[in-house]
This record gives C-alpha cells, structure tokens and sequence, in this order.
C-alpha cells in the first residue's frame, strides 16, 4: 500500500508539474501530460532502470516517448529522478533552454527527438533489436505512445517486426486518453480494438485503467514476465485528468492552462510536490563480435562493376575491420548487394523487409547504443523514410544510408523506380554528406569514410556496371573531388554514371579541338568548393536528377557570393521519363555524351572572341 500511494502522489506531482511548466511557457501539452502521468509515475518508481549519472550505458533501460508532445511530463520525469533542478525546469521552452517544445537530445537522458508522431515504437524496436541479438543485455525498452499516433503506418511496421522478431524486451504503453487535437480519435475508448490490432502481429495485450496504479503495477509486472513477444499495455485515460474544469473535454489540445485557472488546478492537484525518486541502476556488460580483420575488393583499373555490388563488397570488408558495423536492408539486398555483408555475418545482420520506415527507425534505435547501422534500398524508396530522416537529423544521430538504382540509367523498369529526387532532399537535410561514386574503387573508399562520419550520410550507387577510373587504395575525402582530364576551355562537372558520359563528351569535344575539364564530384555535400572556384572557364554540370537541388545547385552555391564566377548551364532529367534502354534515356533526358558535348560546344562559341 506505501508504494501505491507513493506512486498515486507522484502522478499528481507530475500533473502539478505539466500546469507549472506550461502555464510559466505560456505554451504547451499540459492535458496530453496528464493523461499519462499516473503510467509514467509507475514507469519511473517501480520499474524502470536506469543510471542518470551514465546515461550512454548499455545496461540501462530506455525509455522513448513517442507522443512527444507531453514533453512537460518527460521533464517533470527527470525533475522527479533529480536530474534537472526546479529553476531548469521552470525554463520550459524558453530560448537557450535545453526543455524544448518536444524533446531533443541536447538532455542526456532523450534519446531521441520525438514530436513527428509515429517513430517512437519503430526507433524502439531498432532498440530491442540491438538488446536482444547485438548487445545480449536483458534490458527493457519501454515506448510511451499516444491513440492519436495509432493511426501511422509506421506504428504497424514497427508492430510487425516487433511480434516477428519475438522482442518480448520491448514494452509499448499506450495512452488512450481518446481526445485527439480536434476531437475524438478514430477508435475513442475502443481498447478492444487496439489489442485485436496488437494480437494480430504477435504481440501479448493488457487491457487497464491506466489511472489505477495498481492495476498499472501489475500490467508492467505482466510485460516483465512476458516471454517470446513484444507486450501492448493499453490504458484507457482521461486527457486533463485531475483538473474537473478540463478532465475530458475537447477544446485544451495544446492549450496551457494560465492565471487564475493554473492556480485553481493546482489546488485540485494538491499542489506543488518536490518528491524524489531514487531509480536503481542497472548492470551488465554488452557482448562483443569478433573483427577477424575485412578483405576489401580491389577492382582493376579499366575493368567494369557497379557501384552498388562495390558497396555491399566493401560493406562486408568494414564489417571484418569494424565489429560495431551493422547492415539493414529493405528486402532487396540481392539489388542493394547488402547481402554480402549478411552472408558474412549474419549475426549483425537485419533484414527488415518492405518496410522502409522501419528500417532507418531500427538504424536510429541501433545507434543509441553504439553500434554503427548501414540501411539500404532502392534510393526511391528510401523517399517514404524521409521524415525519419529528417527526425534523426533532429535527434544528433549518426546513420549510414545507401540508394540504390538512382536515375534514369536504370532503364527498363520505368519511372518509378527511378530515384531523381534523393540528392536534393538529403542536402537538404541538417549534417548530412551526400556522396555519389563513379567507380568500384572510389565507393569503396567513400564506405570506408563513411563509417566515420558523424550525422546522417548517404551514398548514391548506380545499377549499371560502369568502367574502373581508380586505382585500388586510392583516397577520396569527404568534401573533395577530382579532376580526371585536364583542360582550359569549359568544365564538365558530373558523378556517377554521368560522369562517365562527361568523359566521353570530352572526346568528342578533343577532336573539335575544345579541351574540356572533366571534374569529378563525387561528394556532392559538403562540396569542394575551392576547386569549383578556381575553375576560370564556362561550366556544364550534368546529372541523372531532377535540375532542382543536386549536383548543379551544389555548384551554384559554391559559387554563389563569388564576385566573378563563370557561366553556368545545367543538365539534368527535366521530363517526366519512360522506360528504355539506360542510353536511350540518358540521350532522351539531355544527359549523355552528346548533349553534354553540344552544351560544352554553345558555351565556348559565346564566350569566344567575335
């Protein structure tokens, strides 16, 4: 009986604290925190394991609050565990606070940034994954979620590889507090209907009254004793709960709760509370894989691959050298050629479907404890997972992504499949490399430096086998490129397969007695700048995108506050293309070696003298 009424207490703590902090920010999810605060007060004093002091510890429990929006409940959470002062936590959402609007890891003790509804439960399961067969640690990963957010895809992804893959450490704790930002939810109090969707995909359901700390208590005692599946706590609740005024009312979404009304709700709380939650810590040591040391493929200058078999070559190399390298892929790694990496060591290796979302939610989980996630698919489809790309920006994470199949050089399949968008969104992602290879050598190089890299980076390979320019060992570093033909009177700037056409545009160039400079720049973000500066003569940039944001707009911005700069033309897919063979697109798109040749060809006839 002391610890429930200890639990009920600190609930009321916890709602007291979620008015306090929204009413000082004037802004705010005080209803959607209230709704929680007995499910989260339980969480936090009952069962949760964590080290505050060492947050980055494997052994600990983790928590991910996937309705961020009742980010006064997570912060009154460490207020209640000690971790921030009142002073901190009456800085809710002000500038130069590290309490934003929704969670960021600037705290420690965040994850990830949540608040883009649907990537709690799918960064969870990346998370139960790594405890279960990476890290073999019995820690508990527990994702509060909200009704709302149910109704996102990404959820059931994440549900289905949760039940596929017997994550019985995994712990979803669902809030149905029925009252979404306009009205009721789509399934309102329905908790049935909830835990029939749960079931279907494996999972082991309760049914409460997430207000009961009792029945609380023993439904989390229920998902620790759980085993062979995932479990779904769902708990029906009031939104507003414990202010009469709002308790189950539509209208308060995202509304603080000011003046007279905070001091009137306080009172009914019971007032402010400064209770402190001793959470024990956890112990264990996570299990390491051996690195018998990697054989890295060296391709003969002059020989043909593709980039994309190079990448999954050079993937199974790192992962001898680097025992913390993972691999994912999308069900196509046969394409994608992640594969070899599985073959090699299957054990670090997760095939996560047709289920894009997943896959880099699953990345983003797997490096919160240290590991070092390669995703792969068609690089269109990775276009579905940009939000949680986007989020894993926001989060400080470090992944590693790789497309496959971009452009229209593939051919035949047709438009669909043909990714002409992925350079611009991903440059226009915050710490994001963006790099496209040109050759076997050259990609294997870049997968080598990409391992290293910090934030979100990603390599754009090409289905065709295309020729060997580089010798095997040779360095290309992140923010450079190189010059593979020297020449003073126009510039051609390409990656990948145009680069290859550009190549063969200089030839035709020669033999009219133009000396065209072709540029290699195979890593689009961040550029190489100087160099592209330097280039005194005309430039024609050519690229198997759409003209907006890739390759040509990367120059342009590197020359865009230069006082002279040379003339610029871009080519680039600007129609809508169809199937064909990959030379009949790339001549119908104005990309290959003629086009780039005619352009080079107009630029120099203006600039000559009359």
């Amino acid at each position: 009986m002391e610890d429930f009424e200890r639990w009920r207490e600190l609930g009321q703590q916890l709602r007291a604290d979620a008015v306090r902090a929204s009413a000082a920010a004037g802004s705010g999810h005080p209803t959607s925190s209230m709704s929680a605060a007995d499910l989260a007060a339980v969480l936090l004093a009952g069962h949760f394991r964590y080290d505050f002091e060492s947050p980055k510890s494997p052994a600990n429990d983790r928590l991910i609050f996937s309705k961020g929006h009742a980010s006064p409940l997570v912060y009154g959470l460490f207020r209640a565990a000690g971790a921030i002062s009142e002073e901190e936590f009456m800085t809710y959402r002000q500038f130069g606070s590290r309490l934003e609007g929704h969670p960021t890891p600037v705290l420690p003790w965040v994850d990830v940034a949540t608040g883009s509804l649907g990537q709690g439960l799918p960064i969870g399961v990346g998370l139960a994954l790594a405890g279960k067969r990476l890290d073999r640690l019995p820690f508990r990963t527990w994702v509060i979620c909200g009704d709302s957010e149910l109704a996102e895809g990404s959820m059931w992804e994440a549900a289905d590889a949760a039940g596929f893959g017997h994550l019985d450490h995994l712990t979803a704790i669902v809030d149905v507090n029925r009252l979404g930002q306009r009205g009721e939810t789509r399934w309102g109090w329905k908790l049935d209907v909830y835990a029939a969707r749960f079931q279907a995909f494996g999972w082991h359901t309760i049914e409460i009254d997430g207000h009961d700390v009792e029945q609380i208590h023993a439904a989390y005692e229920e998902a620790e004793r759980t085993s062979g599946r995932p479990t779904a706590v769902i708990a029906r609740t009031l939104k507003g709960r414990g202010y009469s005024k709002i308790e189950d009312k539509g209208g308060y979404h995202g509304k603080a709760i000011g003046g007279d009304e905070a001091e009137e709700a306080l009172r009914e709380l019971g007032g402010v509370r400064n209770d402190v939650v001793e959470v024990p810590s956890p112990e264990g040591e996570p299990s390491a894989f051996d690195a018998p040391g990697g054989e890295w493929p060296r391709y003969e200058v002059g020989s043909k691959v593709a980039t994309r078999k190079a990448y999954g070559e050079a993937l199974a190399g790192l992962g001898g050298d680097d025992p913390r390298v993972v691999a994912l892929d999308g069900e196509v790694d046969n394409s994608t050629y992640s594969e070899f990496f599985g073959k090699a060591f299957p054990e670090r290796y997760f095939e996560m479907y047709i289920a894009e979302q997943q896959m880099v939610g699953a990345a983003v989980g797997m490096q919160i404890v240290g590991w070092k996630p390669f995703a792969a698919t068609f690089a269109a489809f990775l276009s579905r997972a940009y939000d949680f790309v986007r989020m894993a920006a926001i989060s400080q994470a470090t992944i590693k992504l790789c497309g496959s199949h971009a452009g229209v050089s593939i051919g035949e399949d047709g438009p669909s499949q043909m990714a002409l968008e992925d350079m611009a969104s991903l440059r226009a992602i915050n710490t994001s490399t963006v790099l496209y290879p040109s050759d076997g050598n050259q990609t294997a190089a870049l997968v080598r430096a990409m391992a290293d890299l910090d934030g979100i980076s990603y390599l754009r390979t090409t289905r065709a086998d295309t020729e060997v320019l580089y010798e095997p060992g040779e360095e290309f570093p992140v923010g450079g490129s190189r010059t593979v033909r020297e020449g003073d009177d126009v510039a051609l700037v390409g990656a990948g397969i145009t680069l290859h056409e550009a190549l063969k545009a200089a030839d035709l160039l020669a033999s009219d007695g133009i000396e065209a400079r072709v540029i290699d720049l195979y890593s689009v973000k961040p550029v190489d700048a100087e160099t592209l500066r330097g280039i005194a003569s005309p430039i024609v940039t050519v690229e198997d995108h759409r003209p907006e944001g890739g390759l040509g707009d990367a120059v342009l911005d590197a020359l865009a506050d230069a006082e002279e700069r040379p003339r610029v033309v871009k080519l680039a897919v600007r129609e809508l293309p169809h199937s064909g063979k990959p030379a009949e697109l790339l001549a119908a798109a104005g990309i290959d070696a003629e086009a780039i040749a005619d352009a080079a060809r107009r630029l120099v006839r203006e600039g000559a003298p009359a």
